[in-house]
């Protein structure tokens, strides 16, 4: 039998997401880094500019938790720029000779 239990998250969990992409990061990146659904952070994002941003029941995220998500978001754009500045620059095609 399936389990589809709905996750739920506190409000500050939900603010955090939404300020990591209103401070320049990817709405995919921060879905990665967070561990949820690419459309969750979307999602919150919405009802954020709709004022409705609700808190949903659960355990609340602490100071130390919002922390971590913080640099681990911060850890997931630092690696992805240094994988970007790893790749060699595109040479400009030559004709064979």
């Amino acid at each position: 039998m399936p389990h589809n239990k709905r996750a739920r998250y506190r409000l500050e969990y939900k603010a955090e997401a939404v300020r990591l992409v209103r401070s320049g990061q990817s709405i995919a990146a921060v879905a990665r880094t967070l561990g949820v659904a690419d459309h969750t952070p979307h999602n919150w994002l919405k009802a954020d500019e709709r004022g409705s941003l609700a808190s949903s029941a659960g355990k609340a995220v602490s100071a130390e938790q919002m922390k971590i998500s913080r640099l681990r978001a911060e850890l997931a754009r630092v690696k992805m720029e240094r994988d970007i500045l790893k790749k060699p620059p595109h040479a400009p095609h030559r004709a064979p000779l």
